[in-house]
């Protein structure tokens, strides 16, 4: 009977990992309030949320062959782009996450912008990486295979959430020289240079420290198709997680619950838990003075609970010239629960990387 047993065991084990996973990997389909109701409460119910028609899409390989997808968005009114803004999506998201941003960057007249967007490895429709390559520093390198195929000349502006603003500082440490020469602005958003294991939630989901992680890890490793259907079965409780970790205090709207839901339920168990070591011993700070040369963005939403605001103010630190915006009652997912406001400075970040006045760093409380 032992062994009976101890399949019993591991069975229940993997449900718990699961279970216990949740803030990680969030998924699958919990509890709605009725299409009726969402549809009066809901200003973003007839939003066509992360289904925007790009101008082209395309596969950029990355240096070890991996398929990146890509997409570009050209300025709405025609007529030759000024600048390149480029946007880096973060950990177990897509480039969906950047709806509103591509939306309306794409309007701008003065300057006009082209945006490139792409999916991190392993993400969205990009390819599968194994553990060896899901790293920071692999990413910094497909971002730079990303700007040489879509992006050989011209200005152009990073933009970069969570691990995506960690991303942008790879590049910097990897090439430098491209800051010097070519990025003339960067922003990072609800993003971290290090440390990322010392605050946050209580025993951070993302840290390499987290048992939980490190079960997960394990048992996907072994086993993962029974932990995606393991993860599926518990669906019922993901929705209001997502809700409460990646969200602030203000009225969100379901629709951008969903989407996010959507997001996460795409990134496999295995590739949630391969990127979990890469976050816990990310340190970047020395990468900042790469920025130096830039307009930089630093911005954080106050009800961050994944990279707090602390961690905005320590990139600040580092970077005494950037402008530093706190949001109030925001989350970590603040350019879609603060869609307006995160646009309109990056709108101003913009204008600033094509205008002739260098005046550089503020701190603001939007």
């Amino acid at each position: 009977m032992k062994p009976v047993w101890r399949a019993l065991g591991v069975a229940g084990g993997i449900l718990g990992a699961a279970a216990t996973g949740v803030a990680v990997s969030a998924v699958a389909h919990g509890a709605r309030v009725s299409a009726q109701r969402r549809k009066a409460e809901d200003k973003y119910a007839d939003e066509p949320l992360g289904a925007l028609e790009p101008s082209r899409e395309s596969t950029v390989a990355a240096d070890d062959g991996l398929p990146l997808a890509c997409e570009e968005v050209d300025p709405a009114e025609g007529g030759e782009p000024e600048l390149t803004v480029v946007l880096v999506h973060g950990y177990t998201l897509d480039r969906r996450c950047w709806h509103f941003q591509r939306r309306d960057l794409a309007q701008l007249t003065g300057p006009r912008v082209r945006l490139v967007l792409y999916d991190q490895r392993s993400h969205g429709r990009s390819g599968a990486a194994n553990s060896e390559s899901s790293t920071i520093e692999q990413l910094g390198r497909d971002l730079d295979a990303v700007v040489r195929a879509l992006v050989p000349n011209g200005p152009i502006v990073l933009v970069g959430h969570s691990m995506g603003g960690m991303t942008i500082m790879a590049l910097a440490e990897q090439r430098p020289e491209l800051f010097v020469e070519r990025v003339r602005g960067v922003a990072l958003i609800g993003t971290s240079a290090g440390d990322i294991g010392r605050s946050g939630l209580p025993r951070p989901v993302l840290s390499r420290h987290n048992p939980a992680a490190r079960g997960l890890g394990v048992i996907a490793e072994w086993q993962p198709g029974l932990v995606e259907w393991a993860r599926r079965a518990g669906g019922h409780i993901t929705w209001s997680a997502i809700r409460a970790l990646a969200f602030g205090d203000n009225k969100v709207s379901p629709s951008l619950v969903d989407l996010m839901e959507l997001m996460i339920d795409g990134t496999s168990v295995k590739a949630i838990t391969d990127f979990v070591r890469t976050l816990g011993t990310h340190s970047r700070y020395a990468a900042l003075a790469g920025l130096r040369h830039c307009r930089v963005l630093v911005l954080s939403g106050d009800r961050d609970r994944l990279t707090p605001f602390s961690h905005a103010e320590a990139i600040a630190a580092h970077l005494p010239d950037a402008e530093l915006v706190l949001v109030e009652g925001a989350g970590h997912m603040v350019m879609l629960e603060q869609a307006d406001l995160v646009t309109g400075h990056l709108v101003e970040l913009v204008r600033g990387c094509t205008s002739k006045n260098d005046g550089r760093g503020w701190w603001k409380r939007a």
